[in-house]
């Protein structure tokens, strides 16, 4: 039984508005799309992970049909050329025209990944999103990023493409396994951090857990925070703050992820750790207090969260990977730093010793 808890909520980009539509059991909805569309002539196609592939089987089935599938390997090295370029070929195999339309089922591996060959193929194709992750209901489906990651960084190679609707399903959750869950926290706890410090307090005060009375608002929440800066700020753009905010922790979370080998660390548990790092970096340009950055590590802890590298990584690469980050400007690295739970902007001109003192402090020798 399709049940709809809160209202949908408009990403609000003029004539490439979309809608994310929230509840508790939507395969009734993405149904009623994919009729809509074959109705219309256009032929849809269903990009997955081969977890999501095994574990959601029944709910692929009612919410797709025979409709074709292609199920990535599950994990971040899916975000390669390599399966990129796989996709595409599928794309031509099923004989997608203009009026293809490609849905996106699985975390954020599938939606950047899928998304990026939507906006590829035949110069772009429409695409919906359906995240199965708490990491990607929060944060990865909307917005429009795609992308796949280069030997010299992460999510190097994308583009802006905007999905033509988003269905969060929180049913979805209930088969996730807790690591992920805790991952997904991460970006949450983001969340809080840059713009909304009642829900970082919320957080605070009680850890969220699977199955959790107030897990749909807190992703609505979420949903809600992302949707206004991306309308604001789309292409990340603005000289200072906007979109760029979201990226709090990246800086230090994606050199994280390619040092160690991507797939080392879920995404979310790197991001954990340069939430930490970021904190503590806040802390070391006088923006905050050493009290503001304890409460930011204690409460990823709280959350099953990696505070520091289960082993250590070399500073000096690690330094050298924030070079190659994609919110580098001029070549000189960018950092979002806190001025507060709730207050976050971007900093140019950090001192490098600094920075390698924090990932130092995280662990890395």
């Amino acid at each position: 039984m399709t049940s709809n808890p809160a209202p949908p909520l408009t990403v609000a980009l003029g004539d490439r508005s979309y809608a994310i539509v929230f509840g508790d059991g939507l395969q009734r909805s993405v149904a009623a799309q994919v009729r809509a569309l074959a109705r219309a002539g256009r032929r849809a196609v269903v990009v997955t992970d081969t977890r999501v592939a095994r574990r959601q089987r029944a709910a692929l089935q009612a919410m797709f049909g025979g409709a074709p599938r292609r199920a990535v390997p599950a994990g971040e090295t899916s975000k390669s050329l390599a399966v990129f370029g796989r996709l595409l070929d599928f794309f031509a195999a099923e004989k997608l025209d203009r009026g293809g339309v490609v849905f996106a089922v699985g975390g954020g591996v599938v939606g950047d990944l899928a998304g990026f060959a939507a906006a590829s193929y035949l110069r772009g194709i429409d695409y919906f999103q359906v995240p199965t992750t708490l990491l990607a209901m929060v944060d990865s489906s909307v917005g429009g990023k795609t992308g796949i990651n280069l030997r010299a960084g992460k999510n190097l190679a994308g583009a802006f493409h905007q999905p033509r609707g988003v269905f969060v399903d929180t049913r979805l959750l209930r088969t996730l396994p807790r690591r992920e869950f805790a991952a997904g926290m991460a970006e949450v706890i983001k969340t809080g951090l840059l713009g909304d410090a009642a829900l970082f307090g919320e957080l605070e005060r009680q850890a969220v857990a699977p199955g959790d009375s107030r897990l749909a608002a807190v992703v609505r929440c979420c949903c809600e925070i992302k949707a206004a800066i991306v309308a604001a700020d789309e292409r990340e753009l603005a000289p200072e703050g906007g979109r760029a905010l979201l990226n709090l922790g990246h800086t230090f979370a994606h050199a994280i992820e390619r040092v160690a080998g991507y797939g080392t660390y879920l995404h979310g548990e790197a991001v954990a750790i340069g939430l930490g790092a970021a904190a503590d970096l806040s802390r070391r340009l006088g923006l905050i207090v050493e009290r503001d950055a304890q409460r930011v590590r204690a409460v990823l802890a709280a959350h099953g969260l990696p505070v520091r590298l289960r082993r250590p990584l070399s500073a000096a690469r690690l330094m050298a990977a924030t070079a190659a980050d994609k919110k580098a400007r001029g070549g000189e690295r960018r950092f979002v730093v806190l001025r507060g739970p709730g207050q976050a902007e971007t900093r140019s001109g950090v001192p490098a010793a600094l920075a390698e003192a924090c990932f130092r402090a995280a662990g890395a020798k």
